[in-house]
């Protein structure tokens, strides 16, 4: 059985300080938990309701406990803390995709699962981006967080030191449908509800808009988790088809 001091550590990472502190995050689910061990990420503890005989190296937990340490408001049948895994290196090949100061855990979650899907490999966030080990951001992910390099950075400064084009969405920019994307750039996506900082901004080589079809044009912009897949696919469809 899970003890206090189990109970007390787990319930600590649901706060940066304390993930930080104890280099864990929490995974929940079957499938999420199942998709970290399969990426290599190490285990550090993990904890399933109604056990099977073969379920070696799981601890049991009840319903009511597994309640108690979820951050789930209806928890899964499993939960796992995982070490937090030493960042990788930075490459300067390829699309780096980068956020500014996006703040709600569904938004960087979803977008770091984009990154898996669209094969950009590497994330890089602003130091005030929501932590990515937030449990809500794993949940998100659906395990794609394991196969996405993120970096948490100064993005003025990696991006004032970048030798490749770099293209940042705004309401006002160029069509994307009729620029030229390269293969090797940065795509900047901005704050839910500022946008790309003028800071972070007045570092753009280009500016690229996803155009407003239909009459109306009532919608006054995309979530930013929508507004990346778009940009994604087309960046990947221009240069690698």
């Amino acid at each position: 059985m899970i003890s206090k001091v189990q109970i007390k550590l787990i319930t600590s990472l649901q706060q940066k300080k304390y993930r930080n502190k104890e280099g864990l995050f929490i995974a929940e689910g079957p499938k999420v938990i199942a998709e970290l061990l399969t990426q290599g990420l190490e285990l550090h503890s993990h904890y399933h309701i109604n056990l099977q005989a073969d379920d070696s190296g799981i601890q049991e937990i009840s319903e009511v406990l597994l309640q108690k340490i979820s951050c789930l408001k209806t928890p899964n049948t499993s939960l796992a803390t995982f070490k937090i895994p030493t960042p990788k290196p930075l490459i300067n090949t390829g699309l780096t995709l980068v956020v500014d100061a996006v703040r709600d855990p569904g938004n960087l979650g979803t977008i770091i699962r984009l990154c898996d899907w669209f094969g950009v490999s590497q994330l890089v966030c602003s130091m005030d981006t929501v932590d990515c080990y937030n449990p809500k951001v794993v949940q998100a992910t659906m395990g794609s967080i394991a196969r996405v390099a993120i970096h948490y950075l100064d993005i003025h400064q990696y991006i004032h030191q970048a030798k490749v084009p770099v293209y940042t969405a705004i309401m006002d920019g160029e069509n994307v449908y009729n620029a030229t994307l390269a293969s090797d750039a940065i795509l900047i996506m901005g704050n839910e509800a500022n946008g790309v900082s003028q800071k972070i901004k007045a570092l753009s080589t280009h500016q690229i808009a996803i155009p407003q079809f239909g009459d109306l044009h009532a919608t006054e912009s995309l979530n930013v988790a929508s507004a990346t897949a778009i940009l994604l696919s087309e960046f990947v469809r221009t240069t690698e088809m």
